[in-house]
């Protein structure tokens, strides 16, 4: 079966940096929706086409990924208002900030602690890989049709990235 829409694809990769630093290695298969939420536009878009055992390589620019590094997305809030064990590589979603943190923070992006000082604590509202141009290599291992429960919830239960942020130095992207 060759990949299109609404269908599922499972996926290994090796993402790295354009200067070859590896960001991430997914090795075990995981299922991705095509044509849901699971996986950035310009992946989707080359993977189209393609059938269980492909290789694909990709270059992503921020503007195909996760977009442009954006300083107005980082936040100097008082120490006070965040708990004594806190500690760098926490994250917080803008929803859930400590009361008295700044008004203009976007309560929908999510903010990772990244300095913390006797008296501020830095969030940074950015995604860890924002400015960053990417490389991608995918195998695809399996392509199969979506279930009619996947293609209503817009995923096969895996998200591209969807981060859970760990410490600074930390690789883990899924």
């Amino acid at each position: 079966m060759e990949i299109k829409q609404q269908c599922v694809v499972a996926l290994t990769w090796t993402l790295k940096d354009t200067l070859g630093e590896v960001l991430d290695v997914l090795d075990t298969p995981v299922e991705f929706l095509v044509g849901g939420d699971d996986l950035l536009v310009r992946i989707e878009e080359a993977l189209q086409g393609h059938g269980s055992g492909a290789s694909v390589n990709l270059h992503l620019e921020p503007e195909d990924a996760f977009g442009d590094y954006q300083e107005q997305l980082i936040f100097l809030e008082p120490r006070n208002l965040f708990p004594a064990e806190l500690e760098e590589g926490f994250t917080f979603e803008g929803s859930a900030l400590p009361a008295g943190c700044s008004p203009a923070a976007p309560r929908e992006a999510l903010y990772t602690v990244t300095d913390i000082y006797p008296e501020h604590v830095v969030l940074d509202g950015n995604h860890p890989l924002a400015g960053i141009a990417l490389r991608l290599a995918l195998q695809v291992h399996g392509v199969r049709e979506a279930t009619e429960e996947e293609i209503g919830r817009g995923t096969a239960g895996a998200g591209f990235f969807r981060i859970q942020p760990s410490a600074p130095g930390g690789t883990l992207l899924h």
